[in-house]
C-alpha cells in the first residue's frame, strides 16, 4: 500500500490545466480547416461537403460537414484547405460554422436566466442516433481523470426525465428519429440541445443517403453544435463551457497560428 501511495505522490496530477495551460495536442492533430484562395490546383477536397459556396457565389467552407480526414486537405479549384491545430469548433448556430475563410463563430453563452440556472450543475442525456462509436468515445473520455467534466458541474445521466439536455450523436437515421424526438420530449423545460459530430450536424459520410438526408437536424432547436468527426475531448469541453458563459466570447480568426498542410 505505501508503495502505491509513493507512486501516486511521485505521478502528481494527470487532470488538464483547462481552460488555459498547454493541453499538449500532438503534431499530427487536425483542428479547425482553413482556405487559402490564393492558392489553387486542379484536384478537388473529397470526400465530404467541406467545400462550399457562400450566398455571394465565393468558395467557402461548411466545418460543421468536415470530417478531419486526410483527403480533404488538398488544393482545388476553390483553393487550399489546410488543418490548423485549434480545437475551438464549437458554434451557438449552425450559420456560425461557415465562411469563405474557414474562420467560424465560436459559441455565445446562454442567457443569464439560464446561465443561473444550469451553470453550476448540467445533467445531460446522451442519444446515440446512428453512430460509428467514435463521438460517444470521445464523450465517455470526459469523464476520466484527464479532462474531468465533473469539476466544471457536468455530467451525464441515464434517463431524459432526470436531465437538463441532451447530447445527439450519430447521422439521425430514420430508424432513430423516433427515439430521438422522444428522449428530447421526455427531458424537462426548459432544456439545451447540443449536435455533436459531423453526421448529427451534416449528415457526415452518409449525408444524401435515403436513410439520412442532407441535414441531420431539422425538428428539434439546437443549441450547441460542436463540429468534428469525432471531436476532441477538449472540443467538447471549450463548447460546453463557453455555452455555460465560463469562457469568453470571441471568433476563430481565418488563419491562427500554427497550421498544418495536411
Amino acid at each position: 500500500m505505501l508503495d502505491i501511495l509513493r507512486l501516486r505522490v511521485q505521478q502528481g496530477g494527470r487532470t488538464l490545466p483547462f481552460p488555459g495551460g498547454d493541453v499538449g495536442l500532438p503534431e499530427r492533430f487536425r483542428g479547425l480547416p482553413v482556405l487559402d484562395q490564393t492558392r489553387r490546383g486542379d484536384l478537388q477536397p473529397a470526400p465530404s461537403a467541406l467545400v462550399t459556396s457562400s450566398p455571394d457565389g465565393r468558395p467557402a467552407l461548411d466545418v460543421g460537414a468536415c470530417l478531419f480526414c486526410p483527403e480533404e486537405a488538398v488544393s482545388g479549384p476553390a483553393g487550399t484547405v489546410s488543418f490548423t491545430r485549434d480545437y475551438r469548433l464549437s458554434s451557438s448556430t449552425r450559420e456560425g460554422l461557415c465562411s469563405t475563410g474557414g474562420e467560424i463563430e465560436l459559441a455565445r453563452a446562454l442567457a443569464e436566466s439560464s446561465r443561473r440556472l444550469f451553470g453550476r450543475s448540467l445533467r445531460l442525456r446522451s442519444v446515440v442516433a446512428g453512430s460509428c462509436g467514435g463521438c460517444e468515445a470521445e464523450l465517455v473520455a470526459l469523464g476520466n481523470v484527464v479532462f474531468d467534466l465533473a469539476r466544471f458541474g457536468v455530467q451525464f445521466v441515464a434517463s431524459p426525465r432526470h436531465a437538463d439536455g441532451i447530447v445527439i450523436t450519430g447521422a439521425y437515421s430514420r430508424n432513430m428519429r423516433y427515439a430521438v424526438e422522444s428522449t428530447y420530449e421526455a427531458t424537462p423545460v426548459p432544456r439545451l440541445v447540443i449536435a455533436v459530430g459531423a453526421c448529427t450536424i451534416a449528415g457526415g459520410p452518409f449525408r444524401g443517403s435515403s436513410e439520412v438526408g442532407h441535414s441531420a437536424l431539422t425538428d428539434i432547436p439546437v443549441d450547441l453544435y460542436v463540429a468534428g468527426c469525432p471531436p476532441h475531448p477538449l472540443t467538447l469541453l471549450d463548447g460546453l463551457l463557453r455555452l455555460l458563459g465560463q469562457l469568453p466570447p470571441e471568433r476563430v480568426p481565418s488563419r491562427p497560428a500554427g497550421a498544418n498542410e495536411g
